[in-house]
């Protein structure tokens, strides 16, 4: 039995979702390769061979390989698919993207976003927002998986002496092109890596307010910023520190949710994490049933004086 892991990197380095991705795997048992698809991304590959229990790191370079997209990265990996038993992805935006297509080219039923391994072919995955756990066993020969990474412990960056070995990638399918990227830039903590994310919800009344209010909090503890969808559909923030069911998963060691109401779907992306605080005039609001530690109030009042009491 052996584990195929398709790593999420940025053709220089390994992404942490991968570590955690080869933790799941080590649960399953058997040989771990891992597959770095990229352009000139050697320095990934080498990253990727340091990985505690991997045991091979297959390389594939190539031009139209560089932008991660799902048509010819499913090509790929659908090619070498025979020599493994499992195939797993982080459950981030490429892993959605390349496992189902891979599964469908492989006639094999996807398993999305385990979340624990009871056996080889036993998964157990969160459903109806995360309200209920279903476990669920697969027949396929290869069983194609993508991971919760917050529920798994990263594995060690470095430790390991894996071998590198070349394969070659299938030619273009021509079915997509990139064309471009917008790339919001931050000094802050990526959302999904961050110890500490401060989070604000539609009751922020304004995109204002959360530089006014929220980011001297975030600055202080220097925290991520994070939203609720409502906070992200009013056009408050932009679309990428939506954290919930339709955005980021995330498991901070302390996650503050500001004017948040808790909706089934935020709580879906945030109530793994180890410490919460909720601060909502609504002593009836839901966040409050999975927080360690709410305050009842008004939150432009509230706010400051928390800041403030840091500062000393």
């Amino acid at each position: 039995m052996t584990v195929l892991v398709l790593a999420e990197h940025d053709n220089q380095s390994i992404r942490k979702a991968t570590l955690n991705t080869v933790a799941a795997a080590k649960n399953i048992g058997g040989e771990i390769h891992v597959l770095v698809a990229g352009q000139q991304a050697g320095a990934a590959a080498k990253s990727a061979a340091q990985i505690a229990g991997v045991a091979k790191v297959l390389h594939a370079d190539a031009a139209h390989l560089g932008e991660f997209l799902a048509e010819n990265i499913a090509a790929l990996v659908v090619s070498l698919a025979k020599g493994y038993s499992h195939i797993l992805a982080p459950a981030t935006s490429n892993g959605k993207n390349v496992m189902p297509r891979a599964a469908a080219l492989l006639d094999v039923q996807q398993i999305s976003d385990i979340c624990a391994v009871e056996s080889a072919d036993t998964f157990v995955r969160p459903i109806y927002a995360g309200n209920a756990l279903a476990t669920v066993k697969s027949r396929d020969a290869i069983k194609v998986i993508t991971v919760r990474t917050t529920a798994f412990d990263a594995v060690a960056a470095s430790g390991g002496s894996a071998s590198i070995e070349t394969v070659a990638a299938p030619a273009d399918a021509g079915l997509s092109a990139f064309v471009g990227r917008e790339v919001s830039k931050s000094e802050r903590p990526e959302l999904t890596a961050a110890k500490i994310i401060v989070s604000g919800g539609r009751g922020m009344g304004s995109g204002e307010n959360f530089t006014k209010v929220l980011e001297p909090l975030a600055d202080k503890l220097g925290a991520a910023m994070g939203a609720s969808r409502a906070a992200v559909d009013a056009g408050f923030v932009p679309n990428d520190w939506q954290v919930g069911q339709t955005g980021k998963i995330v498991a901070p060691d302390l996650y503050i949710a500001v004017g948040i109401s808790g909706a089934i779907q935020h709580l879906a992306g945030m109530k793994d994490s180890r410490v919460i605080v909720a601060i909502n005039k609504d002593e009836e609001a839901p966040i409050f049933q999975v927080a360690d530690y709410g305050l009842v109030g008004d939150l432009f009042q509230l706010v400051p004086i928390v800041v403030e009491e840091l500062k000393k």
